[in-house]
């Protein structure tokens, strides 16, 4: 399988992910990696029914994305990735997917939350993964649109006295 972009954004599949990101990573399929939403069948069935016209979706739990990732058999795969949460892709790239870079697209404002930028709060869990991931040498960059330069994470932790 190959790896074509890994995003958090705790939407998931949305008109940005479903018409811009698609064809900017030329993904012919999208994997929704969380435990929660997998649980969920209401979330599970509208996200599938948004994925845009000739890409497959799929809404996994992380260990199956992990499973997936790793069998031959999807071999022809050319996944874009998709998580609601930092932490899930650091137990993703423990279980084996080796990203190599991760954009921070969005995560929603929630009681106890900084916002680091337009579209991205974090808490002290997220900013714990977020920085567990850049210490493994992976490169996350904050951005929202697709055409927006990519912004640098420890200059928006910094800025908010979080690293």
């Amino acid at each position: 399988m190959e790896i074509a972009f890994c995003r958090i954004d705790d939407r998931l599949i949305h008109g940005q992910v479903a018409t811009v990101w698609t064809k900017v990573t030329g993904c012919n399929r999208i994997m929704c990696c969380s435990d929660e939403v997998a649980k969920d069948e209401m979330r599970k069935k509208l996200l599938l029914q948004v994925a845009p016209p000739g890409i497959k979706a799929y809404v996994v739990p992380v260990e199956k994305a992990c499973e997936a990732y790793k069998n031959p058999k999807y071999d022809a795969f050319k996944t874009l990735f998709l998580f609601t949460k930092p932490a899930d892709v650091v137990r993703a790239v423990k279980g084996g997917i080796p990203f190599k870079s991760v954009n921070l697209g969005g995560m929603t404002y929630k009681d106890g939350d900084t916002l680091i930028s337009s579209a991205v709060a974090v808490n002290p869990d997220d900013v714990k993964a977020l920085l567990e991931l850049q210490d493994m040498g992976i490169e996350v960059e904050i951005r929202k649109l697709a055409n927006e330069p990519k912004g640098n994470l420890m200059e928006a932790l910094k800025a908010k006295g979080m690293a």
